[in-house]
């Protein structure tokens, strides 16, 4: 009977994102073995098209899927646990496995080989390389990824024909954030000034985004550019982003899917550290504007702050970054 392995990574979609790489590297180390990826509903597309990788997918939240996700690993009796995502209910299911061999960001106790999960200031992606290091696996190349199937490609390809874009180079635009935070967004006037600009460069903008975005979306969208909203599912997102130029994103799930497509990602930081949470591979695309609040990690920028680590970088900024790195 071979090995069974069992990766545990439930999310949020850029952590997921982020651990793509480790995923493959587990995967390659233990080529000969059944291996299981235990992940949340939402991100399990990411990896319906993988030719190796067994995905189950339970909610994230809730007592009763928490059991249900639970049973299932202990019915499965695997050999080996690789838990990347590090909180408590992971560990809760790598403690409870029966698992001899439990690989995982926290505590000794529960883990047969960790490393420390206490420092925040470095990337998520050093910390899981660090992980997988002690249990003696070779380093991950930083380069995301996202198996996509025909299907997907077909279904992008008919849109961006349909869109009049086989022949007219486009770009991603990505400005909303998640609902908890607004201080991630740039100012609308901001995108509304860029799409414009690079409109007047023979670029047209793609406004993407899920349903949190499209309010957001369709007000930009009707002063120019094309929205996109809730047109894709998550590995179409990574079809559609090898088409396109490159994006321009706020810190988000979306900056990270956009990776995965080996396009330049310039993402605007503000409020949070983009040390430790930048695409993977694109550390040299950040843009930010320095004042002394950043970062802050303040869901919402108090009033008296007046959101000024975003509203003063400006589109111009910006499209001098862009002019100077030969995108436009």
């Amino acid at each position: 009977m071979s090995l069974k392995v069992l990766i545990i990574k439930l999310g949020a979609l850029g952590d997921v994102i982020i651990a793509t790489p480790h995923i493959e590297q587990i995967l390659r180390h233990h080529e000969d073995a059944a291996v299981w990826l235990l992940t949340a509903p939402d991100y399990a597309a990411l990896f319906s098209a993988h030719p190796l990788l067994r995905v189950a997918a339970f909610p994230r939240k809730g007592l009763r899927p928490t059991a249900a996700a639970l049973h299932w690993v202990r019915r499965q009796q695997f050999d080996v646990i690789y838990d990347l995502q590090g909180s408590r209910r992971s560990a809760l299911f790598a403690a409870l496995s029966g698992a001899p061999q439990r690989i995982g960001l926290g505590s000794p106790r529960i883990y047969t080989r960790t490393v420390r999960n206490d420092d925040r200031s470095r990337h998520i992606f050093a910390r899981l390389a660090r992980l997988l290091e002690s249990a003696g696996l070779e380093p991950a190349a930083p380069r995301p990824q996202v198996n996509v199937s025909a299907t997907d490609q077909a279904r992008v390809q008919t849109w961006v024909r349909e869109h009049g874009l086989i022949e007219r180079a486009f770009v991603l635009l990505h400005a909303g954030s998640s609902p908890g935070w607004p201080s991630k967004r740039w100012e609308e006037s901001h995108m509304r000034a860029l799409a414009a600009a690079l409109g007047d460069r023979g670029l047209e903008s793609l406004w993407i985004g899920a349903e949190q975005d499209a309010a957001l979306n369709a007000r930009l969208a009707a002063a120019g550019g094309i929205d996109a909203s809730g047109s894709f599912s998550l590995p179409q997102l990574s079809v559609l982003a090898r088409k396109a130029r490159f994006a321009v994103t706020t810190d988000s799930g979306p900056m990270h899917l956009f990776a995965t497509a080996g396009i330049p990602v310039y993402a605007l930081f503000g409020p949070t550290d983009w040390r430790r949470s930048h695409a993977v591979g694109q550390a040299q695309q950040v843009l930010t504007h320095a004042v002394a609040c950043s970062p802050c990690y303040l869901r919402v920028c108090p009033p008296r702050r007046r959101h000024r680590c975003l509203r003063e970088l400006t589109p111009a900024q910006v499209l001098e970054r862009l002019q100077a790195d030969g995108m436009i």
